[in-house]
């Protein structure tokens, strides 16, 4: 195996998931992980989020959402917006269409399911580039893609000036990188936080954060139609070798919700209650096993909105 071994190193690439190494990497503000809350559905559950947040001693850097800028009207929109500017919190929207809301089978077929949330057709391209700009119209400066070659695109407008240059491109978990080299050309194409598989173990978790320098999102608890995992006691050390990164709370044994509204409304107030109770469980490992480990502060628009 020495040729291929070589063959990755002559390309920058880790040759073998070692034993995992410290990250010396950081969040600009010196952090070395935030929280984040997935789920997060629209403003109920956002003041939710941020309530239970305060109530409980939980920093909260980003919420993110999954059933699609196209669920949300512009009027929601614009208050998640004035919620995360006023908590300082980044307000994270995932682009609406994909391929388990179009009329294709292949997407729910078992063989198929790679598919997951691509774009399907131009019309699709079209569609989501529209509900990125309508959110960018309406305040939001971070949008969740799913679909590589909407990623590409989206790299492209922003270097051209056509969307801003600040704004926030996270990839999606259903297009996790599960080695260093699909990670790497996800951050090339125009990533600026990855998210991972939420089934990695250390030592791959650390060949990836020696390959990229975005920040890493890592569900540490995960949702059931992702695995279930709940690796709490694991926390330390994720973050450890994988810094920065975003500890993310998803919620094992809890319905799928995707596409929400108000008709399951409660359930989603609920869940993202739970999911900030799930974070101070974490954050109790954290002060218990990981006493060196520095969290960004919550402030400043670098700061809530994640860049760098």
């Amino acid at each position: 195996m020495s040729e291929s071994r070589k063959a990755l190193t002559k390309l920058g690439l880790p040759a073998a998931d070692e034993p995992p190494e410290p990250s010396h990497k950081r969040f600009p503000d010196g952090g070395q992980y935030r929280i984040e809350i997935p789920s997060t559905e629209g403003p109920a559950s956002l003041r939710a989020v941020l309530e239970e947040g305060r109530n409980r001693a939980v920093p909260v850097h980003r919420v993110s959402q999954g059933s699609g800028i196209m669920l949300l009207s512009d009027g929601e929109i614009r208050e998640m917006a004035a919620l995360g500017d006023e908590a300082e919190v980044e307000v994270n929207l995932f682009i609406g269409p994909r391929a388990t809301f179009d009329i294709g089978a292949q997407a729910y077929s078992a063989a198929g399911k790679a598919l997951g949330l691509s774009l399907r057709g131009s019309d699709q391209l079209v569609y989501a580039l529209e509900d990125a700009r309508r959110a960018v119209r309406l305040g939001i400066r971070s949008i969740l893609v799913s679909d590589i070659g909407l990623l590409a695109i989206m790299g492209r407008l922003k270097r051209s000036g056509d969307l801003p240059g600040d704004l926030i491109l996270k990839t999606s978990v259903m297009m996790a990188p599960a080695n260093p080299s699909s990670a790497r050309l996800l951050e090339d194409l125009g990533a600026t936080t990855v998210n991972v598989p939420s089934d990695l173990s250390l030592a791959q978790l650390a060949a990836i954060r020696k390959a990229i320098d975005a920040p890493i999102d890592l569900y540490v608890e995960a949702p059931d139609n992702i695995g279930g995992f709940v690796r709490h006691y694991e926390v330390p050390d994720f973050v450890r070798c994988g810094a920065p990164l975003y500890v993310k709370l998803g919620l094992r044994n809890a319905p799928d919700i995707y596409p929400s509204g108000t008709h399951i409304e409660p359930t989603a107030i609920r869940l993202s209650r739970e999911r900030v109770r799930r974070a101070q469980l974490v954050l109790e490992r954290i002060a218990q096993y990981g006493q060196d480990l520095r969290m960004s502060p919550i402030g400043g628009r670098a700061n809530a909105r994640g860049e760098g």
